[in-house]
């Protein structure tokens, strides 16, 4: 029986992580001497070979939110299926209000995607993809929808084999 993706951490890949701050949202609340200020920050961490993980935390500094942020992303790292240097095929995901349809493209297309979208794919290795946001403009929605998107992706064989019902071992 076929096993959901499962995430691991940077310690897992030889290989070096690059971090990208995608967002730093403040948030204030009105007390009794003024107001005060907490900031929530979502990070991206990949090393530009399939394997991307994103981070989401809130502080009260800034600093202290990305780098809350940046343990969390190197938490989470996700494998994504390539062939080649595009996806093994088209994809529609929504999750909440984001709504998200990926396209395999041809080499030398390069990246055709949002700025969160763009920044995901860019930092997963993924080289050549079409990609449309359809729906919200919330950039931890969009993360999540991008992904969900990703994760749905299977290569052709596996693929194959599973429509006709059979395992097949990597």
């Amino acid at each position: 029986m076929a096993k959901g993706p499962k995430n691991k951490r940077q310690e897992d890949f030889g290989t070096e992580f690059e971090e990208k701050v995608l967002y730093i949202n403040r948030c204030s609340k009105v007390v009794k001497g003024g107001r005060k200020f907490s900031f929530s920050a979502l990070i991206l961490v990949g090393d530009g070979q399939g394997h991307v993980g994103y981070g989401f935390a809130k502080a009260n500094e800034v600093s202290d939110a990305i780098r809350k942020g940046s343990d969390a992303a190197r938490k989470n790292i996700f494998t994504i299926e390539m062939e080649g240097t595009s996806i093994p095929h088209e994809v529609y995901v929504e999750w909440d209000g984001a709504r998200i349809l990926f396209k395999p493209a041809p080499a030398g297309t390069g990246v055709v995607a949002g700025s969160k979208v763009r920044s995901v794919l860019e930092l997963g290795g993924v080289k050549d993809v079409v990609a449309k946001n359809l729906g919200s403009n919330n950039p931890l929605n969009q993360v999540k929808a991008t992904f969900k998107a990703l994760l749905q992706l299977r290569n052709r064989e596996a693929a194959m084999a599973a429509r006709k019902g059979r395992e097949i071992h990597a």
